[in-house]
């Protein structure tokens, strides 16, 4: 009878012996990957060429006006009025960043993988979902911010200076909500699909599909109607709530119907957040 001719061989693996971190430094290390996944940066050269290729759109846009502003002395676009310009782009934008930071993992079954870490399933969508909105807001507050310091060196007194500041910040909240209604929206769609292009190609039908919708009841012979057809699209719906809240004078548009645009945009993203949770319940027990 033969005997086993198996060998075992150290090749010099050791156990690890240093500190082990627990939930909340894996959730934070999830959410720093995911912000610097949204612009490629540490991925190939190929994953930079989109997200960078809009941040430059926004900053040629946004360089241009300041120097138009610091050549005519006049603000052409104000700083809530860029945000929404420029919404198309924040949309493209999601619609590449959102499959890339949620369909890569689902498509490559690794979801198990972060699940055996002392990390729960509410904090993989949670972490995913705020490097998002953050990306997407640094998208945009970028700009703002090289918009706010050419114009608080174009005007002569300081009192116009702080004018302009109270203007820049009201900017910024008005990119906050369009980061975070746009961010939930795009993370939620692409959490249902493994593919990347699928993903985003529905992201972006999930903006523009309810277009219609808006420009029908825009048409109809009702105050009322017009009034609230903001309220049928997530691009409108934002845009409803800025004319309330961001926008002096832009009440007009929508009536007294602002608290509703407010409310509803409050429950379109609670219920967001709550449908990525429920969905990565779903996925978890798999």
């Amino acid at each position: 009878m033969s005997q086993p001719t198996g060998v075992i061989h150290d090749i010099g693996y050791q156990r690890y012996t240093g500190p082990r971190l627990g939930r909340r430094p894996i959730v934070g290390a999830l959410y720093v990957h995911g912000l610097r996944a949204a612009f490629g940066l540490g991925r190939s050269a190929k994953a930079k060429v989109f997200p960078w290729l809009i941040v430059g759109v926004v900053a040629v846009v946004a360089a241009v006006l300041t120097a138009l502003r610091a050549r005519t002395g006049q603000a052409l676009v104000g700083y809530a009025e860029f945000t929404e310009m420029l919404s198309m782009l924040i949309i493209f934008f999601c619609a590449v960043v959102a499959p890339e930071l949620v369909s890569r993992d689902l498509h490559n079954g690794v979801l198990p993988l972060y699940f055996a870490r002392p990390l729960r399933r509410q904090d993989y969508a949670l972490a995913r979902l705020a490097a998002l909105v953050s990306a997407t807001f640094l998208l945009l507050a970028g700009p703002l911010t090289v918009m706010f310091v050419g114009a608080a060196f174009s005007v002569d007194r300081l009192g116009a200076v702080w004018d302009e500041l109270g203007d820049y910040l009201v900017g910024l909240g008005y990119a906050a909500v369009h980061a975070v209604v746009f961010g939930v929206l795009a993370l939620l769609v692409a959490s249902l699909l493994r593919r990347r292009a699928v993903a985003a190609g529905a992201i972006v039908g999930s903006f523009l599909l309810t277009t219609p919708v808006v420009g029908v009841l825009m048409v109809l012979p009702y105050e009322r109607a017009t009034q609230l057809a903001g309220l049928a699209s997530p691009v409108t719906l934002v845009g409803g709530l800025g004319d309330w809240a961001f926008e002096p004078g832009g009440e007009a548009e929508i009536g007294g119907y602002g608290p509703l645009y407010a409310l509803t945009t409050l429950g379109f993203v609670v219920a967001g957040v709550l449908l990525l949770l429920a969905r990565y319940r779903k996925v978890a027990s798999k």
